[in-house]
């Protein structure tokens, strides 16, 4: 049964742009949920393991809530005081091979993110 929800949300995915920034947005949240999560297996508040990391509980709940700007150093505390590791992996986004084309009179630039 299709909601009235899921029918506006799939309506608003149709605009290209909109979806973007929707992927964009979840990508980001995905850092902050792991870290959440190895926090609360833990059994670590945000203030004890803020403690752990050398840094403020508010740091670790931006982090966890609107993960932005983080620099691997703070990750690598963060996953330290988690007795975790950092991985970095790139991954191509789905429909696009080659990064992005932009057409400037005749010329294709392409960049890579």
């Amino acid at each position: 049964m299709t909601t009235r929800w899921k029918r506006f949300y799939q309506k608003q995915m149709e605009d290209a742009k909109l979806r973007e920034l929707v992927e964009s947005e979840l990508e980001n949240l995905q850092l902050g949920v792991q870290i959440a999560r190895l926090r609360a297996e833990e059994n670590l508040s945000q203030t004890k393991l803020a403690a752990k990391a050398e840094m403020s509980a508010p740091k670790i709940s931006a982090m966890e809530n609107e993960p932005r700007n983080l620099t691997i150093g703070t990750l690598i505390r963060v996953a330290h005081a988690l007795d975790s590791r950092v991985e970095i992996k790139l991954v191509r986004r789905k429909g696009m091979k080659g990064g992005r084309r932009r057409e400037s009179g005749g010329k294709v630039k392409t960049r890579s993110l």
